[in-house]
């Protein structure tokens, strides 16, 4: 059960990012060469208005092919390189948009099932700085350090990626606002700087409630993304710092044996936390920058929308090609690690 799990998460993923990139394309007039899911050899394929539409033997990505895509020369009106730079902004930008569109939706059912996480405290832990600083139950945190804390994780982000830092806190309690400085204290059993607070007891709302709660679900997975990302760059990158298909598939067997004993709905809620998070995960991690990533190719046409003229098209064919050799050489550098800490444990 758990490998399907994980084939159908990244199935979705899958059809939803390539999907976006498919639709607008198609509306900008851009031509469809195949729209396929999986790697490798065919096993399903059909031709509909120009577009072959395929399925792959190795489920664990995807390609939308656009006529011309990588510069080939050609004098077809419907081909990539000859269309409107807006239109290939689009639509390239479109597969990472749907990311988040679908991680949204998804939190829509996650957020109207279970309710929303305020910033409010639960209980102080014995001796720790939020005690000394007179926190107590029921306060609602409003922000810290100026940044608004809108819902309990966006407390435990701030203090994870600000280790060491003083806390300007601002909270609410019984209407009225205060302000205190807490230096959060290092646990050695949990090995993270604390205030020493517990919270995340979730409410229900209406349905506005629900969209806004949605929408701060989506944006906390994007800053973790990003956050993360920006850490294992300052500390320099390892191996171990990052997953691949085998990993993640370890992750969503580890939830599914957790959430089993708990009844099939607890498991239906937290395979759709963990598309969420994978969701939002994919969206950040296509618009980085990089050559053959979605955000590189993005950059190659800012150029050409901003100068009016664009790089010569050799030339960014050659970059993205050296993009897709390092990550294909990544990948399974990752899948490797992934393995050894499997068959190590």
């Amino acid at each position: 059960m758990r490998f399907i799990l994980f084939f159908i998460i990244i199935a979705v993923l899958i059809i939803v990012h390539e999907g976006g990139h498919f639709i607008i394309g198609k509306k900008s007039g851009i031509g469809v060469e195949e729209f396929n899911i999986g790697f490798g050899p065919v096993i399903f394929s059909r031709i509909h208005n120009k577009t072959k539409y395929s399925l792959r033997l190795l489920p664990l990505g995807g390609n939308c092919v656009f006529e011309g895509f990588d510069g080939e020369e050609s004098d077809s009106p419907t081909s990539f390189i000859n269309s409107p730079v807006w239109a290939r902004l689009s639509t390239v930008a479109a597969g990472p948009f749907m990311n988040f569109v679908l991680a949204f939706f998804l939190s829509l059912f996650v957020i109207g099932s279970i309710g929303y996480d305020r910033p409010v405290v639960s209980d102080v832990m014995e001796g720790f700085p939020a005690q000394d600083a007179g926190l107590m139950e029921g306060d609602e945190i409003v922000s810290i350090n100026g940044r608004k804390m809108v819902i309990y994780r966006d407390i435990s982000m701030y203090i994870l990626f600000h280790e060491g830092e003083n806390m300007n806190v601002r909270y609410k309690r019984d209407g009225l606002l205060y302000e205190t400085v807490i230096i959060p204290r290092y646990d050695s059993g949990s090995g993270r700087y604390l205030l020493g607070i517990f919270g995340g007891e979730r409410q229900k709302g209406n349905a506005l409630l629900t969209v806004r709660y949605s929408l701060s679900e989506v944006r906390y997975w994007i800053e973790m993304t990003v956050y993360s990302i920006a850490g294992v760059f300052k500390k320099g990158a390892e191996l171990d710092d990052l997953a691949g298909p085998v990993g993640v598939a370890g992750v969503v067997g580890d939830v599914y044996e957790e959430s089993k004993p708990e009844g099939l709905f607890v498991v239906w809620l937290n395979m759709l936390q963990l598309t969420i998070l994978l969701s939002a995960d994919l969206g950040v991690m296509n618009l980085l920058p990089f050559p053959a990533l979605d955000g590189g190719r993005l950059v190659f046409l800012l150029i050409e929308a901003l100068t009016g003229k664009g790089v010569n098209k050799k030339i960014e064919a050659g970059f993205h090609f050296f993009g897709m050799c390092c990550l294909l050489i990544l990948m399974m550098c990752v899948m490797y690690n992934d393995i050894s800490r499997i068959f190590g444990k």
